[in-house]
């Protein structure tokens, strides 16, 4: 958190909210929280909400200042992903 937010709570967004910060669709955000790649979210009374921090910090992830950057921290697409570990297991 940051000094210039420290005395205030933390801001908490519903899917549609957390969607339209990030400029993505509700069903993208959706298909992250599915597939394990988006950004941290809580269960709040049977809601799924995104504090604004995680929200950015996610986005972060994805910061790069040229197209040769490594992929390290790189935000992956909402689509399954095969964890290494879970082969070990099949």
């Amino acid at each position: 958190m940051s000094a210039a937010t420290a005395g205030i709570p933390p801001r908490y967004l519903r899917t549609p909210e957390a969607a339209r910060f990030l400029s993505l669709s509700a069903r993208t955000l959706e298909k992250h929280r599915t597939y394990g790649t988006g950004p941290a979210y809580r269960k709040l009374g049977g809601r799924v909400v995104y504090s604004v921090d995680d929200l950015q910090a996610w986005a972060e992830r994805g910061a790069k200042r040229s197209t040769s950057d490594p992929g390290v921290g790189t935000v992956l697409p909402a689509k399954r992903h095969d964890d290494p570990s879970s082969a070990e297991s099949r």
